[in-house]
């Protein structure tokens, strides 16, 4: 597996609607449910699968569960040091829990689903970049 073949298999989402929980190539799809389906592409059977989430999940628990699973997950790299194809994770309010993924596909280009819009690449500007808590690597694509 390669940095190419994440970005490649990530790509193929593009235009894959927002829907909550869903991890569909094609049908339906939500932040998480991208980097599952990428996964699946490209590595395998997922290593688990999340239970179900609220949209405002993070809000009511206060957990860090998305950190928490990057770090079981993925290869921990330093969010300055993030290349193309390391999933990077989002905090939208300061002092909120992280609740949103994306994939970096350039260096300045990301590829995310949120809600109310398909999966997209967009310019990874200053508002994500300051949002960006956490940044990892699949297995074996360093």
């Amino acid at each position: 597996m390669s940095r190419a073949a994440i970005i490649a298999a990530a790509r193929g989402w593009i235009g894959t609607p927002y829907v909550h929980q869903a991890s569909c190539r094609g049908a339906g799809t939500d932040c998480l449910g991208l980097v599952r389906g990428v996964w699946r592409e490209v590595i395998g059977a997922e290593p688990e699968i999340p239970p179900a989430y609220s949209p405002d999940w993070a809000e009511r628990q206060g957990a860090e569960t998305l950190l928490d699973a990057l770090t079981r997950h993925m290869i921990p790299v330093a969010v300055n040091e993030a290349g193309p194809g390391d999933v990077l994770v989002f905090r939208m309010r300061e002092g909120a829990p992280a609740k949103h993924c994306a994939i970096l596909v350039s260096p300045d280009a990301i590829l995310h689903a949120w809600q109310g819009r398909a999966v997209a690449e967009t310019p990874y500007t200053p508002y994500w970049q300051r949002r960006c808590v956490a940044a990892g690597a699949f297995p074996f694509s360093t």
